[in-house]
């Protein structure tokens, strides 16, 4: 039975150091720290600008390891795709930026793992009830409008261009 230590650290996506404290923590447990590091940037370098939760699962016997990778907040990806910090204090009156449908579907692929939804479409209307709450329109309209325009059907062509890649992540 092979005996595993787990290090799950918080990372900048695309930017990890082998100093403190992952540096001593893997050369401790016998790796080969710049491989790691370097493993651990290009996993994460898509969510540059980003903190992400990383997991090194390592088989203290044979030294091998692998990395997963977390997903960051879903209002941490909306922000980053509108070049935002922060929320504004009164997302309903204080818009932050405007997203266009497409970026929102992108999101809601990259969330897939974390979402309850079981469809893309109710994937989606997630993704756009978070944008909603922190002050970010969809193609210059409220996310709820989009909502309704999403029940309507007037995004099906759209959503049908992902919906293999949703079906794919499935199977994964």
């Amino acid at each position: 039975m092979p005996a595993e230590k787990i290090v799950t650290v918080q990372v900048e996506g695309g930017k990890a150091r082998p100093g403190p404290p992952l540096g001593p923590m893997l050369s401790q447990l016998g790796l080969n720290v710049k491989q790691v590091v370097d493993e651990i940037n290009e996993k994460t370098k898509q969510f540059e600008g980003m903190t992400i939760p990383v997991k090194i699962i390592i088989d203290t016997k044979t030294k091998k390891y692998r990395i997963e990778v977390g997903i960051p907040t879903t209002t941490a990806l909306l922000l980053k795709a509108v070049g935002a910090k922060e929320p504004p204090g009164d997302p309903m009156h204080q818009k932050i930026g405007d997203l266009p449908m497409e970026k929102i579907i992108e999101i809601t692929l990259q969330k897939k793992p974390q979402l309850l939804a079981k469809t893309l479409k109710a994937g989606v209307k997630t993704i756009l009830g978070s944008a909603r709450s922190i002050g970010i329109t969809v193609d210059g309209k409220d996310p709820k409008e989009v909502t309704r325009e999403v029940d309507e059907g007037l995004y099906d062509a759209l959503l049908a261009k992902y919906e293999e890649q949703w079906e794919a992540e499935e199977e994964a």
